[in-house]
């Protein structure tokens, strides 16, 4: 991470961030380490139940989502991964709220979503997301001033703490134009936290950088959640991000997208060399080359 202390991680062979060590302590009185599925008890936070979405062009209707069910438990991290057009982002819009299914139900603790909510925070890949004219510290405050999520006299120690957890507190007085593309992508995340939502939905938020800093948000992301065990849905077409970041894989077909088949990744906490690791990729990449797929990134 830019401008943070770092050792070497003992899994991976990479450099341990401020983040991964508060983890590695168990700080914020959480569980250590991935817990796996078998630590996601409890009913669903997110139920997706036969859902078909479709849209209209110039000339025809288009079905994106055809009858796809699955569910996500709180404090899971739920990868949807499938070819560029399978529907696999205009999904997320829709658990977001943005896009009503034309059939079936996306329920949030049992309860029809209709519209966008404080629950479900979504973050995109594009960097413009930030205030160009606030500071890092203050585009973090500003969305918790309009959101009215904390008292007045609380904004700056509140955005502080979230810029703080993504290794972002000596870049805090900094303009958005001054960071780099994985450091803008962090300041969105930490202000995404920083709203208290129950998921974050998450659309490819690291398609756009480069494949070091990629990898780089990857890990900082899987420590964050470490800290925070928030409930996040995850959009990739990448093989490699999926198996990094997924505790359960759906694997989409292509469009109209429906569910190929859902997985236990049971190689999430493993090295990337490790057997595990490579044959959860080769697996999941035989699914997708059932429809000729698969033979792109990852």
């Amino acid at each position: 991470m830019e401008g943070a202390g770092v050792r070497e991680h003992p899994e991976r062979g990479r450099k341990l961030s401020a983040v991964d060590l508060a983890a590695t302590r168990g700080d914020h009185g959480g569980p250590v380490g991935h817990t796996g599925q078998g630590g996601h008890t409890g009913p669903p936070l997110l139920g997706v139940s036969d859902v078909t979405i479709r849209y209209a062009t110039e000339d025809r209707v288009v079905t994106a989502v055809e009858n796809v069910s699955f569910e996500v438990r709180a404090g899971e991290k739920f990868v949807l991964l499938g070819p560029s057009g399978c529907g696999k982002s205009t999904l997320l819009k829709s658990v977001a709220g943005f896009i009503p299914p034309a059939a079936g139900l996306i329920s949030l603790h049992g309860e029809r979503v209709q519209r966008p909510g404080p629950d479900r925070v979504v973050v995109f890949q594009e960097f413009d997301q930030l205030l160009p004219w606030k500071t890092v510290l203050g585009n973090v405050a500003y969305a918790l001033k309009v959101t009215k999520r904390v008292p007045a006299g609380d904004l700056a120690s509140h955005a502080l703490r979230f810029v703080t957890m993504v290794g972002l507190e000596p870049f805090k007085d900094a303009y958005p134009h001054t960071l780099s593309g994985g450091m803008k992508q962090r300041v969105a995340i930490a202000r995404s936290l920083a709203l208290g939502p129950e998921m974050l939905l998450m659309d490819e938020p690291f398609a756009s950088l480069d494949a070091l800093t990629r990898t780089r948000m990857q890990e900082e992301l899987n420590a964050i959640w470490r800290q925070t065990r928030k409930t996040i849905l995850f959009v990739t077409h990448s093989i490699q991000e999926a198996v990094i970041l997924g505790d359960r894989i759906l694997v989409m077909t292509p469009g109209p997208g429906r569910v190929r088949s859902i997985i236990d990744n049971e190689a999430v906490d493993t090295p990337l060399d490790s057997p595990e690791f490579i044959a959860m990729q080769h697996r999941i990449r035989e699914l997708l080359e059932l429809d000729g797929q698969g033979r792109g990134e990852g």
